[in-house]
This record gives structure tokens, sequence and C-alpha cells, in this order.
């Protein structure tokens, strides 16, 4: 009996939420703060979080985020708006909903995360993109970008070429090969590091530390890391303790930390 009694309350309350109108319900929601009146609220209004969310999409979050973090924006709205000022509730929501889908994006549609100053330059620079193409009718250059936002020429590359993380390029994404029926992969045309770079840039910095050893120190270096003999095979060869070869290989390896050393500060 308690159950049905409390099923017919609440569905006398629903029924009576819904000949009030709006107006009415802020100011319920304003003194009491019913929890009720709340979810009525966010009910009747929930079309503008879809609209806006729609505005959003294919940006590289999934709609069922953004209309999520627009409802949450909304109900962000239904508890700061005040009837009493005359503002239409849509006109006060919009706002506010958008700042919550924009805050979302900025922090959470990076891939690649970079500084804010990054971030929020990239956007005013998209933006004067279109603005300066109008206006001069034609494609901006960066010089124009940078005069129009105030900026030198290098923090606007810098934000256009950190815009590529923001929603980067899937590696099996594919390209026509030159009219030919075989398409080509992104993944098969991006270009891998040269191991061969690295290797002449230690050769070099080896020979050149190597000009600095005597020819006992060059012994030590040539049986202990090119033939990969032990301290007591290089010592038998050179008729000396093992820990003289110890002290000298170590004695070896400060000169050549010193040369490194210098090579970093160029």
């Amino acid at each position: 009996m308690r159950s049905q009694a409390n099923d017919t309350k609440e569905y006398d309350m629903v029924e009576s939420l819904d000949k009030l109108d709006h107006k009415e319900l802020f100011n319920i929601y304003k003194e009491t703060k019913d929890i009720n009146i709340r979810n009525e609220l966010v009910n009747r209004h929930l079309y503008i979080a879809e609209i806006l969310s729609k505005k959003y999409v294919n940006k590289g979050i999934d709609y069922d985020d953004i209309y999520q973090v627009a409802s949450l924006g909304l109900i962000y709205a239904i508890e700061r708006f005040d009837v009493d000022r005359g503002f239409e509730f849509s006109s006060f929501a919009t706002p506010t909903i958008i700042g919550e889908i924009k805050k979302y994006f900025r922090d959470k549609g990076w891939t690649i995360r970079v500084p804010r100053r990054i971030q929020e330059l990239s956007k005013k620079v998209n933006d004067v993109k279109v603005k300066l193409q109008q206006n001069l009718q034609r494609v901006p250059k960066v010089k124009d970008i940078a005069d129009y936002l105030s900026v030198t020429q290098e923090e606007v590359l810098e934000a256009m070429e950190a815009s590529q993380v923001y929603t980067p390029k899937s590696l099996d994404i594919s390209y026509d090969n030159n009219g030919d029926d075989k398409e080509v992969q992104l993944k098969d045309i991006i270009g891998t590091d040269d191991k061969s770079y690295d290797f002449i840039d230690n050769r070099d910095f080896l020979k050149k530390c190597m000009e600095n050893l005597n020819e006992a120190e060059i012994k030590i270096v040539d049986g202990r890391f090119f033939q990969n003999k032990t301290q007591v095979e290089v010592a038998k060869n050179l008729g000396v303790s093992q820990m003289t070869v110890s002290r000298m290989e170590k004695k070896i390896i400060k000169k050549f930390r010193k040369e490194l050393k210098k090579l970093n500060e160029l």
C-alpha cells in the first residue's frame, strides 16, 4: 500500500510539473533546490545541448562524449540562471555550454600534449586564417597572420605545426599511387631513421678520441672493446697487471667522456 501511495504521489508531482512553465519552475528551484525540479528543467532544455553538440561533430572526439559534456554545461547553466534578470534561458545557457565543450576540446582533444599557450594560439591562428582569407581574397601568408595577431612568424609556424597533432592521421590511410590501381598506405611511405648516420658520427667521434691516446691505451681499447678480451688477457699481452689495465681503462673512459661533453657543448 505504501509503495502504491508513493507511486501515486510521484505521478501527481510529475503531472503538476508539466503544467508549470519554465519560468515558474526556475523560481521554485531557486527557492527549494528540489532535484525533481532540476531534472524537469534539464529534460525540457536538453535540445539545446543536442544542437550545440552537433556543431562539434567530426572534430576528433566522439559525439556521445561531447553531448555528455554539453549536458553537464546545461546543468551548470540551470544552477546559475536567475530568471529575475529577464534573460531568456537559451541565450544564457548557450555560451555556458559552448564554454564547457571548448574547454573539453582544449584539455582532451589533443592527442599529443602541447603547452597551453600553443593550443590557444593554434585556435586563434585557425580563426584568423578564415577571417583574413575573406578580407584579403587570397590565402593569407604567415606574415599576414603574425601581423594580425601581433606575434612573431616563428610563433605562428610553431602553432600551425602543433595543430597537426590534434587529430593525427592513421597509418592505414591510403593514397592513390600516381594513377596506378594499387593504393599506397601512409605507413609504407613514412621515412625511417638511417642508422648509418649514427654509425658515421660514432666512428668519427672514436677516431678523434683515439688520436689523443698513447700506444698502450690504443691496445687496451682495441683488445677490450673490439676483440672482447678480458682485462686479464689484455694485461698478459701488454706484460702488466690486471689492476694496471683496469686503472688505464677508467682513465681512457674519462677522456672519452670529456671529449663527448665538449662535443655536446658545440
